[in-house]
């Protein structure tokens, strides 16, 4: 090294040290990344409140987690998104399960979500609250689309766990109080399956007939016995919520204790505080019913015998007015009876000489002289009126006599049987006419019709054919026999 390489304006500065490890793309960072995040964070529970949700068309859920300083990116893929315990909603508090992973295009951290509950009490209140109100936005809360419960059931469907004490208690208070077929569909009351086995029970239930080997169900009872409000919170689901609206038997919701309200209860036909108030619910006291029947038997009979009593004083009452013996109460209108007939033989003679009396007097003044002077009246107005009429009357019939005859007139002219001095009609051998030309044929024969007689005669073809005439000179005069036309 020379002393020149030791002269600098300014300090001196380190040289740059070097670097075998060759440079990274961007990708390559990115994805080594990626898995370094997968590795590391593979399960994680992260708890935040959910915001920005984007539904996206393929099916997958994008939103975001936050709390109070931080927040992370979130995706649920469409495979999961139907198994989630609860639906994501902005606002919503949850915990999620799931792993880290990072998107190389943006060179971000998110967690893909694979499980989901609600972080606590308040915020599942919060969801409930909502979705009450979009359904009773639908009407299923409405009093006047919920149906009657019957009065006397032959048949009860339950829908609970049958291993628990819920079904003990409803079947030994059922048959306390009115012995009756209980059918029994076994579901989980509890969990992510519950929602989904209470629903398809109900609908089972539904599609039942009558006539099938099981009876169908005059109501349901959906049972289960207190719980926490996550415990309870299968209850809520809005599928489920819209099965019991949708079904035709009625249906008793018995979820929980008197406090606890759930979902469907708003939206079943009734609500029982408890499983066993359920049973007393769906079901009258037989033993009340026959003491009721006893008691109105009483009354019917006490209100017969009162009847009848009234009945037999007020008979007596009318007996005192009549006569001892019942024939006196027919004497005296058989009496006017006989007087009346032996009167009604003289009443009609009597009736039929009146009538004949005013027909004779009547008969007196319809003689011939009426009908005389009726016609000689009219006669004398007819006399009276000829003088006036005559002449319009001769006038009009000779002018009509006139027209007949010069009607008639033309129509000699006319008549085919009579023909015109010039003309002559023209007649088959069958004395068929001929009135076209078409009708005729070369050769055939026919008769010529003259006023004064007929004649025969051939057809001869057209009268293209045929030669001319030849004409006659000037000045010749015609053969003796044929007339001067001019």
């Amino acid at each position: 090294m020379t002393d020149d390489s030791y002269v600098f304006e300014g300090p001196a500065e380190p040289a740059a040290p070097r670097d075998n490890n060759p440079p990274l793309s961007i990708s390559e960072l990115s994805f080594a990344l990626k898995r370094t995040l997968e590795d590391r964070f593979g399960h994680v529970r992260l708890r935040g409140e959910i915001s920005k949700v984007n539904r996206h068309a393929s099916g997958h859920v994008y939103l975001t987690l936050k709390d109070d300083k931080s927040a992370i990116d979130g995706v649920v893929w469409k495979g999961v998104v139907r198994g989630l315990g609860v639906q994501p909603e902005s606002g919503l508090e949850v915990i999620v399960t799931g792993k880290i992973t990072s998107y190389p295009a943006r060179s971000s951290y998110q967690i893909v979500i694979e499980s989901m509950e609600v972080a606590g009490a308040g915020a599942l209140l919060a969801q409930l609250e909502r979705l009450k109100g979009r359904l009773r936005e639908e009407g299923l809360f409405d009093t006047g689309r919920k149906k009657p419960l019957p009065a006397f059931p032959a048949v009860i469907g339950v829908i609970t766990s049958p291993t628990g004490a819920v079904i003990r208690d409803i079947l030994h208070r059922i048959a306390e109080r009115w012995p009756c077929r209980v059918i029994v569909w076994p579901v989980v009351v509890q969990g992510d399956a519950a929602c989904g086995q209470v629903s398809n029970a109900i609908r089972g239930f539904d599609a039942m007939r009558s006539e099938g080997s099981i009876p169908r169900p005059d109501l349901l009872i959906v049972a289960r016995g207190g719980g926490s409000v996550e415990d309870l919170w299968c209850f809520n689901d809005e599928g489920l919520a819209r099965t019991v609206a949708a079904a035709s038997l009625p249906i008793i919701s018995a979820v929980g204790h008197e406090t606890d309200t759930t979902l469907i209860d708003f939206v079943s036909d009734r609500r029982a505080p408890t499983p066993t108030g359920a049973a007393e619910i769906a079901t009258p006291v037989l033993s009340d019913l026959r003491w009721a029947l006893g008691d109105l038997s009483q009354r019917l009979d006490r209100a017969a015998d009162r009847l009848i009593e009234d009945r037999r004083t007020r008979l007596k009452g009318a007996a005192r007015g009549l006569p001892a013996r019942p024939e006196d109460l027919l004497a005296l209108p058989q009496q006017r009876l006989d007087h009346a007939a032996s009167r009604l033989g003289s009443g009609l003679h009597r009736n039929v000489a009146v009538h004949e009396r005013q027909l004779a007097a009547v008969g007196g003044r319809l003689g011939r002289g009426l009908l005389d002077r009726a016609v000689e009246r009219r006669a004398d107005r007819l006399a009276a009126l000829e003088p006036r009429f005559r002449p319009a009357v001769e006038r009009r019939l000779a002018r009509d006599r006139d027209r007949l005859a010069a009607l008639a007139r033309a129509l000699s002219g006319l008549d085919p049987a009579r023909p015109k001095p010039g003309f002559a009609r023209v007649e088959t051998d069958d004395g068929r006419w001929i009135t076209r030309a078409a009708e005729l044929s070369p050769g055939q024969a026919v008769r010529l019709a003259f006023p004064d007689g007929q004649k025969g005669a051939t057809i001869d073809g057209d009268a293209a054919s045929r030669p001319k005439p030849a004409s006659k000179p000037r000045g010749q005069t015609p053969p003796p026999g044929q007339g001067d036309l001019f």
